[in-house]
């Protein structure tokens, strides 16, 4: 079985829970090729298992996952690992381990049985870690680096399995503004020029709205709203979801405190 180079990722009546708490309700959101999705809402929204129900990292309760119209669930591993690509908050690190070794991770699905790597493979590594910035850090010890440095180099791992889909749950966490702003360019240019289906978990709305193409807002586990930024993302719903007012001007969103 084979997929192909470009697929969107679907979560249909998705049920999720975490011990006896539900988490999502039956929730539903189709992750389209070529486009970026945030995924935005309240802490406790939903935000991050919904991710991890799309690239297997929990159990689901109910409903399915779909790759390119195939259930995920019954795709072999490397298969598997080779349509999804996820970088989640805090991946822990042991010592020892540099920079190059964490980036060629992505790689191993594209290997065969013997796990030999390829000329394609260094290519891809290379690139990766241009992309994020990291050529310089190739030799270091990801233990030792910034969070923000580590935050990069499991992105960039993440990139270099080129799959897809991208599934990436903070990817903003601990970068300074700079940084933050070229990795949305980034991915926003890999979902464009590769037909990759980008999904972005994200805390603030002004990047979501400036960066992503869709915007899926989540509230007590459910979808509450999806669409284009500028029709999501209302005085009403932010207000309603949030707490603050949306305000937009001059392209950008800009965010009120309540009763302002």
């Amino acid at each position: 079985m084979s997929l192909p180079d470009t697929a969107p990722v679907e979560a249909r009546d998705v049920r999720v829970s975490l011990g006896r708490h539900p988490v999502l309700h039956g929730l539903s959101l189709t992750l389209p090729a070529g486009s970026v999705t945030g995924v935005v809402g309240p802490n406790g929204s939903g935000k991050t298992t919904l991710l991890r129900a799309m690239f297997r990292g929990v159990r689901l309760g109910g409903g399915a996952v779909y790759v390119a119209g195939a259930d995920a669930a019954a795709l072999g591993g490397r298969m598997h690992a080779r349509a999804v690509a996820a970088a989640v908050q805090e991946p822990s690190q042991p010592e020892g381990v540099t920079v190059r070794e964490v980036i060629d991770l992505g790689r191993y699905p594209h290997r065969g049985d013997l796990g030999r790597a390829s000329a394609a493979d260094a290519r891809a590594v290379a690139d990766a870690a241009a992309t994020m910035d990291l050529t310089h850090l190739l030799a270091r010890d990801v233990a030792r680096l910034s969070g923000g440095e580590r935050q990069r180099v499991h992105v960039a791992r993440a990139i270099a399995q080129e799959a897809p889909a991208l599934l990436l749950d903070e990817p903003t966490n601990h970068l300074d503004i700079a940084h933050q702003f070229a990795l949305l360019s980034t991915l926003r240019g890999l979902s464009r020029d590769r037909g990759t289906a980008v999904a972005l978990a994200l805390h603030d709305l002004t990047l979501a709205a400036r960066y992503c193409d869709l915007i899926a807002v989540l509230q007590g586990g459910r979808l509450a709203a999806y669409g284009k930024p500028d029709e999501v993302l209302t005085p009403e719903l932010t207000l309603e979801v949030f707490g603050v007012r949306a305000v937009w001007g001059d392209g950008w969103l800009h965010l009120d405190p309540a009763g302002s």
